[in-house]
């Protein structure tokens, strides 16, 4: 069953247009993206296997392309267009840390890092790279490593901010075992890079620390 063989009060276009996008479920929202079912599965149905399937509509959208590619149902065609709602959604939220000060939006840091890194597979540590106004000039991947650790350089940290010219940054990393509390090994990490960019007038605002649906600020927990 695709959307328009759906009652017309319960197509979500409709909806949507009658009442705005926030009255929408998040499966009705996902199958307006999808259109159209599988053989023997209509569109909400499959809407709401794949919610389930990534645990969310925010698991589904970080979702890989070989995840993607794995579920029936999903062509090329439908894995393009979430690919394209998901990398929209990075470079929305990225504009909007470029034209304000990070302290200005908070959440809006965590959920830029969550949307980077946070549905990896393996560990990885970014950076974001801020300007004398605290406004993101780019976030960047500088290691990755295996599930269990990654090698972090501080000297590699302090080159790449130099070269951006950058006043201060927020450090992030993530868990893919989906637990976001920090350990002391991330600690440690964090005032020895905290020192080591002192020492070229760059600041830590923050370490932020990316789980399943998670996240957690060493500034907020007062470990800076």
């Amino acid at each position: 069953m695709s959307l328009k063989d759906l009652p017309l009060a319960a197509r979500p276009r409709e909806k949507l247009l009658a009442r705005g996008p926030a009255a929408l479920a998040s499966e009705e929202l996902l199958a307006l993206l999808l259109r159209t079912g599988r053989p023997g599965q209509g569109v909400m149905a499959l809407a709401e296997q794949l919610l389930a399937e990534f645990q969310g509509l925010g698991g589904l959208l970080r979702a890989g392309p070989h995840e993607l590619r794995r579920v029936k149902g999903l062509g090329p065609a439908k894995r393009a267009e979430i690919a394209a709602v998901m990398e929209l959604a990075r470079r929305s939220l990225a504009q909007q840390l470029a034209d304000a000060p990070v302290f200005d939006t908070p959440a809006r840091v965590k959920e830029y890092a969550a949307l980077q890194i946070g549905d990896l597979g393996h560990e990885v540590f970014a950076v974001m790279f801020l300007d004398h106004a605290h406004r993101l000039i780019e976030m960047a991947t500088l290691f990755r490593g295996t599930i269990a650790q990654t090698s972090v350089y501080p000297r590699e940290v302090v080159k790449e901010a130099l070269a951006r010219n950058a006043a201060a940054v927020v450090l992030a990393h993530n868990h893919p075992s989906g637990l976001a509390e920090p350990s002391r090994a991330d600690e440690y990490l964090t005032q020895t890079l905290k020192s080591a960019l002192q020492l070229v007038d760059v600041r830590v605002l923050d370490h932020l620390i990316v789980g399943r649906g998670q996240v957690v600020s060493f500034a907020e927990r007062g470990l800076l």
